[in-house]
Parts: C-alpha cells; sequence; structure tokens
C-alpha cells in the first residue's frame, strides 16, 4: 500500500476540541495501561478485572485484547516480525486517540520484543504510557493453555509460537516495567497491586 502524499495532507489538530477539556469534563486523565507476557500469563484476566475496578470507580475506559483487535482492525495481519510490529503501531495509534479523548485504554498484548514496546511508547509519549510486565514461565503457561494454543503449537498446528518458534523479551533493567508475576501471586493480589500503581495517575487528586 502507498502511503498518501503528505502535501495532500491537511490535519486540523490545531482546530479540535483539546485533551484539557475532555480529561476536565470527565474528571480523570487519559492513560495507557499496556499489559503484555506470554500467551496465558494471566494478561487478559488482569485487564478484564482492571477495567471493572476502575469502572466501579466512575472511569472512563476502553479494553483492547490481542485476539479481539486481530479479528478487526488487524485481521489482515499475520505473525511475521514485519506483521506483528504493525499490529502494535496500529494498537498503539487507536490507544493515542482514545488517550487524547480523556479516556483510559487497557491493552493487554504479548508485544514479545522490547523494540515494539518501543515503538508503542514511543507514538503513546512515555507520559501517558504505563508498562507492565505480566510474568509466568514458558511452562507454567503451557499447563494453563486457557485458549488451547500451546497444545496446538506442540501438535504443528500453530506457526511463529511465541516463546517456543518466536523469541519473547522480558523487560530489563531501565524500561521502567512493572512486574506482575502470576506465578507467585493470586489474581486480587496482582489487580490490588496494578490498581495502586496506576490509580495515582487517572484519578484527579483533591
Amino acid at each position: 500500500m502507498t502511503a498518501p502524499a503528505s502535501d495532500n495532507l491537511h490535519p486540523i489538530f490545531d482546530r479540535v476540541l483539546g485533551r484539557s477539556g475532555k480529561e476536565a469534563y470527565l474528571k480523570q486523565r487519559g492513560q495507557v495501561i499496556w499489559l503484555y507476557g506470554l500467551s496465558g500469563s494471566g494478561k487478559s484476566t488482569l485487564a478484564v478485572a482492571l477495567e471493572r475496578r476502575l469502572h466501579a470507580e466512575g472511569v472512563v475506559t476502553h479494553l483492547l485484547d490481542g485476539d479481539n483487535v486481530r479479528t478487526g482492525l488487524n485481521r489482515d495481519l499475520g505473525f511475521t516480525d514485519a506483521d506483528r510490529a504493525e499490529n502494535i503501531r496500529r494498537i498503539a495509534e487507536v490507544a493515542k486517540l482514545f488517550v487524547q479523548a480523556g479516556v483510559v485504554v487497557i491493552c493487554a498484548f504479548i508485544t514479545p520484543q522490547r523494540v515494539h514496546r518501543e515503538l508503542a511508547r514511543t507514538i503513546i509519549g512515555s507520559g501517558d504510557f504505563n508498562e507492565i510486565y505480566v510474568a509466568a514461565s514458558f511452562d507454567t503457561c503451557a499447563k494453563r493453555d486457557p485458549k488451547g494454543l500451546y497444545a496446538k503449537a506442540r501438535a504443528g498446528g500453530v506457526q511463529q509460537f511465541t516463546g517456543r518458534d518466536s523469541s519473547f523479551e522480558p523487560p530489563v533493567a531501565g524500561d521502567n516495567a512493572l512486574l506482575i508475576d502470576t506465578e507467585v501471586e493470586t489474581v486480587d493480589a496482582s489487580l490490588d497491586r496494578l490498581h495502586a500503581a496506576v490509580a495515582s495517575r487517572i484519578h484527579f487528586q483533591s
């Protein structure tokens, strides 16, 4: 697909209603809560639980989940390195639009490579990007196997499977990621720590 010529684009960013007015109306700050980790690590479980807790507090949220997005916006993408990068780029651009409307966006995506996470951070902006690593070993995730993907991968039914055929890079020192280890914490304990880490960045201080 050929990108449109820049001289044919005429953005109106300077004329649209600003973010600050929308945040003041909603009485919250737009943020992106980006949960990543292996399939089966607990990303979606925590994302759903966090959204429900924030909703109960009156926060306007939207949840973007990997499988949901790949059935719609990104249904044309596969799992090559280039497709994975484009998957994250599109998601980050969508999340950025929600943040500019003052909405809290909860993202749950494998996001296997550090370069993918850095791409999302760059698009969204460091001040709005909360990186959450949901950790669990490959063996633990394979035992959980909530979607049956590990069994399919063992049988050769899933190609480029993250953690086996395709690498997963955990965060390193300096990545500024919150670690949620679902092998040693209950869902409730993980949710409490996650909520505590992001609530002050969302709620206006009285």
